[in-house]
């Protein structure tokens, strides 16, 4: 990004160039000075669009009150005006355009846009409904062309502007600090930025290569202006289409996974808001670091949870042992709870069924019973609709008889057979009602119960490390573990369905177990995935070693992996490091790469007694001469030791939920999907050594840097030995 004041480029093609710094005269401003001018101007239009946009939201909400409608269609109408004023109102303050789209006079594939000027930004501005826009969203078709548009294909387009803004500009037009274009049907591409190779595919121009680079502090931003062309296809996939992104560290899939959240919004808006949108993360510390994207290109209201949150139906006041939770996840336990569940239902030994009717009694044979009962199970529904399938099918069978004796009943006589006592107990004595805390409970209260149901499916030791050692009183005073709050969504859903979402966002996937993978998959019935992950940094103790079995378990097999191998944000030289643990990670992963010839790496090895920790304070104090913010990452041992340490030295460092503090300090756990300009790497062996997966942690680890590393080890580097 450039400083205050200075510019980038030349000007629109029908704006003079500016001559050269020593022959301007000195009191005469530039062509590009007088650009930069008109666009400051326009944005200053825009400005007062947008804040007449708002004042007339609200105004709608009140008018909206009068309007002569239904009691339901009133208050349907009345929600929405409400919830797009809100939206209006809360509308984060930026920029409003980032590029400007000339598109060519006498270009054919320019189609009806030939001639035309647009700005491109996060949100639609119109000084009235019915007036070309001031501001065009960019998630609207002729706004693909800023992203897909280059010399080879310049798609109708003449000249291509980026805007450089000041970092962290709210929107004031005076931080409008340069602009860059790209004369592209002249076959003209942007001047390469810092650290490009003229070689490589990526981002040439300055203001984009700086927008990316931009130091990182706070939570994370949206990448409207910086979207790379294969990005944007996965952005602008379709609501019926699953994809599923294997992305390397720095190549922005996260971004891209957030922005076909916002792009299908605005695309499907009504199949969306109707049926929801989720947003799945790992903890709430990334939930927390992402959250302000959306609302930041115009969207709210999207429900942004982990598959926990999701799948609470009691508190977790219990815990597994690393063998339990290992069989809990697995995938198998789907079949163990399909059968515990269903073998309460009793298909044979019905008795005669006698119910009253008046001074008249309707009788159901013992064997149409049976029959009956054997049907619905064999249609195998969920068990709740299998249970009124039974009493609809015994309503039947007396209907018939009902007709056939004294013609047509009505829908009171069905009712009232359908709530008699008699239909009632039989249903419940041949399918009886269950609860899944019920049903779990008494599977692992009861080896017996257990080994039925497991039978040819999990081994003896597997059917013991599970069956709880001490049984509760009750189902309501068990004491439930994670892996407890997954088998019970999974015994909800045999039961009843769940509502589904339209479409659903799975960050790191790669670490959910087959079981959560499952619970997704029944929120997902009718909706469509986009399924983001590294499966390098796969950290879970069941985390997934290749993708078609993990889309598998998501109900998806048949969707396409596509791969994103080349970053923007990590440095070459810290993803060549990472790179060197590939090898001993056991999963079928193209090493990354980076168009950041910048950046910069330092091992600094303990020797002599040295203290790691002080070692550490001044890494730290180092990376505080920069720019940006820096992280502390440490083996969650190691935290409270190094927090400490720094606070001595009159570092205060903050809690990685603490977005925006210049230092943080980061328990490896949660440092996932996190980003800092300066990582100081504290000990990696230990960090190796606290886990099953140390070494996948490791390579996380590396990769959170996005312009300095430090890494800090007296006990060896592990890249040596893998």
């Amino acid at each position: 990004m450039t400083a205050p004041g200075t510019s980038l480029d030349a000007p629109a093609p029908d704006e003079p160039s500016a001559p050269a710094p020593d022959e301007a005269a000195p009191d005469e401003p530039s062509a590009l000075d007088a650009a930069l001018a008109r666009e400051r101007q326009y944005h200053d239009l825009c400005r007062t669009a947008l804040a007449a946009m708002v004042d007339g939201a609200q105004e709608h909400v009140v008018t909206g009150e009068h309007v002569a409608a239904s009691g339901a269609d009133a208050e349907v109408l009345g929600y929405q005006l409400r919830s797009r004023a809100k939206e209006m109102r809360e509308l984060p303050d930026a920029p409003l355009f980032f590029g400007a789209l000339d598109f060519d006079a006498d270009a054919a594939d320019a189609g009806d846009h030939r001639g035309q000027r647009y700005h491109v930004g996060r949100l639609r501005i119109t000084e009235d409904p019915a007036a070309p826009p001031l501001v065009v969203d960019w998630r609207a078709p002729v706004s693909r062309a800023f992203y897909q548009a280059g010399v080879r294909d310049p798609q109708g387009v003449a000249v291509r502007r980026r805007f450089g803004w000041a970092p962290g500009s709210a929107g004031d037009s005076a931080d409008l600090t340069g602009l860059e274009d790209e004369h592209l049907t002249a076959g003209e591409e942007a001047p390469d930025g810092p650290g490009a190779d003229p070689a490589a595919p990526g981002p040439r121009s300055r203001i984009l290569t700086g927008e990316i680079e931009r130091p990182r502090v706070g939570p994370m931003r949206d990448i409207a202006a910086t979207i790379q062309p294969e990005q944007d296809d996965l952005v602008r996939a379709g609501l019926g289409e699953s994809v599923c992104v294997q992305g390397a560290p720095g190549t922005g899939k996260t971004a891209v996974g957030l922005h076909r959240a916002a792009y299908l919004l605005y695309t499907h808006p009504q199949r969306i808001r109707r049926s929801g949108l989720l947003v799945l993360g790992p903890n709430r510390t990334f939930l927390r670091y992402i959250a302000e994207v959306l609302p930041a290109l115009g969207e709210t209201g999207v429900r942004q949870a982990t598959v926990r949150d999701e799948i609470a139906r009691q508190p977790v006041r219990g815990a597994d042992g690393p063998d339990a939770a290992l069989v809990k996840h697995d995938a198998r336990m789907a079949e163990v709870l399909r059968r515990a569940l269903y073998a309460r239902v009793r298909p044979g030994g019905a008795e005669p069924l006698a119910v009253p009717d008046g001074s008249y009694r309707w009788r159901v044979p013992a064997g149409d019973l049976d029959r009956i009962v054997a049907d619905v199970r064999a249609e195998e529904p969920p068990y709740e609709t299998g249970r009124e399938r039974v009493r609809t099918r015994v309503v039947r069978h007396i209907q018939e008889q009902a007709e056939r004796r004294a013609g047509p009943v009505g829908n009171a006589w069905l009712q009232k057979i359908s709530r008699a006592r008699a239909v009632s107990a039989f249903v419940d004595a041949v399918w009886p009602k269950a609860r899944p805390e019920q049903v779990l409970a008494e599977l692992l209260a009861d080896a017996g119960a257990l080994a039925s149901a497991a039978d040819g499916v999990l081994g003896a030791a597997e059917q013991r490390a599970i069956l709880w050692e001490r049984a509760p009183r009750s189902y309501r005073s068990a004491k439930w573990s994670d892996a407890d709050l997954v088998l019970l969504d999974e015994l909800a859903g045999l039961v009843e369905r769940p509502a589904g979402y339209g479409h659903i966002v799975v960050d790191e996937a790669q670490d959910l177990s087959p079981m959560e993978c499952r619970a997704i998959a029944r929120r997902a019935g009718f909706g469509s995935l986009t399924v983001l992950g590294d499966l390098a940094q796969g950290t879970t103790p069941w985390a997934a070693r290749d993708w078609p079995a993990q889309l598998a378990h998501l109900g998806r097999p048949d969707t396409p992996v596509t791969p994103l191998t080349t970053g923007f944000r990590v440095p070459q030289a810290i993803v060549t490091l990472a790179n060197r643990l590939l090898d001993g990670l056991g999963v079928d992963v193209p090493p990354a790469r980076s168009l950041r010839a910048d950046g910069e790496l330092a091992v600094h090895r303990v020797e002599d007694g040295r203290d790691v920790v002080a070692a550490t304070v001044d890494a730290v104090c180092g990376a505080l001469a920069h720019e940006g913010s820096v992280g502390v990452i440490a083996a969650d041992t190691a935290v409270a030791g190094v927090r400490a340490a720094l606070a001595a030295a009159g570092v205060e460092a903050a809690d990685p939920d603490e977005l925006g503090a210049r230092v943080t300090v980061v328990p490896a756990s949660v440092a996932k999907g996190l980003e800092y300009d300066h990582v100081v790497a504290v000990e990696p062996a230990d960090i190796v050594a606290a886990e099953e997966r140390g070494a996948h942690r490791l390579y996380v680890v590396l990769t959170r840097a996005v312009s300095r590393l430090d890494v800090v080890c007296g006990r060896g580097v592990p890249w040596e030995a893998a």
